[in-house]
């Protein structure tokens, strides 16, 4: 059982929203830019998409996580934590030798990236909207759509993507869907969907960036 209720849950993102707004627009503002560098097709792609995806695990650990989630839930402490370590990683992973750069999208990959992408900015708050007012809608910049965009992006990666990168949001995913039955977060389908696919990135290397 969990130690909150559903009320309880949502009102923590009414909370949240509230108090960071308009920092929303801003994350969704570097979240297009991370997809414009994607899409201006270097063929080496760019490690500014991993340091932008480590500015927003940061400040999911922190702001949503450290801040908010942990008033009705004390495990927030060690996800905020996990998160925070995922930001560290993405950054080293795009600082230190370039071990991850995200590209043009090509091929099925690109296509499985984009529209992982377009459901976590897009889709996701729109179902949310479609059962609770605006301030209790998530956004980019809570766990579970930051998430979904995380995989998206990785599915442009040029080269493998390093499997450090992906033991956390894979966890993210299984815990995070959880939400979809005991919650009624069913726009958190989009979430186990993206977390069955992400497993895909184990598989295989990606190809070369045209």
């Amino acid at each position: 059982m969990l130690p909150f209720s559903r009320d309880e849950f949502f009102a923590v993102f009414a909370a949240y929203n509230t108090t960071v707004w308009p920092a929303q627009i801003g994350l969704y503002l570097l979240a297009t830019a991370l997809v414009a560098l994607a899409l201006a097709g270097r063929r080496r792609g760019t490690a500014w998409d991993p340091i932008g995806l480590a500015v927003l695990w940061a400040w999911t650990g922190v702001l949503y996580h450290w801040w908010h989630f942990t008033a009705i839930n004390p495990m927030a402490w060690a996800f905020g934590a996990l998160f925070v370590v995922q930001a560290i990683l993405f950054a080293a992973s795009g600082a230190v030798g370039r071990r991850l750069a995200i590209g043009r999208p090509r091929g099925w990959r690109g296509w499985v990236g984009g529209l992982l992408v377009l459901y976590a900015l897009i889709a996701y708050p729109l179902i949310g909207l479609a059962g609770h007012p605006a301030r209790e809608v998530p956004v980019l910049g809570v766990p579970c759509p930051t998430t979904i965009f995380t995989f998206g992006l990785l599915f442009w990666s040029v080269g493998p993507v390093p499997r450090q990168l992906l033991v956390i949001p894979l966890a993210w995913a299984l815990v995070g869907s959880t939400a979809i039955f005991v919650l009624g977060v069913w726009q958190d389908l989009g979430l186990l969907v993206a977390g069955l696919l992400g497993l895909l990135l184990f598989r295989r290397p990606a190809p070369d960036a045209a």
